[in-house]
């Protein structure tokens, strides 16, 4: 059986005032965050902002952030580094699997 796309957690299926409704912000909140390259969903054909489950958690995220008193230039920076520590960590699993120390 295929896989639909709202199977895929990377799937633009949501417009701006879905997710704006589901996560109780402001329209031009998501939009500011877009601007600002902290966030930067998929656009549809006709332009509009289009945001996967994936996008959802990562403003969740930056709104927890900005709630502590986060800029949005730090914001920016901290999901940066977050990505990086992760492909890090990745590096390291898959070194440690060729080496065969499944740790």
């Amino acid at each position: 059986m295929p896989e639909l796309p709202f199977d895929d957690e990377h799937a633009p299926l949501y417009s701006l005032g879905q997710v704006a409704e589901m996560l109780q912000v402001r329209q031009a909140y998501l939009r500011r965050l877009d601007e600002h390259d902290v966030i930067s969903p998929s656009r549809s054909s006709g332009g509009q902002r289009r945001y996967s489950r994936s996008d959802i958690l990562i403003v969740q995220h930056v709104t927890d952030l900005a709630d502590q008193g986060m800029t949005l230039i730090a914001i920016r920076r901290i999901l940066e580094l977050e990505r990086e520590l992760a492909d890090v960590r990745r590096q390291l699993r898959e070194a440690h699997t060729r080496l065969g120390d499944p740790t």
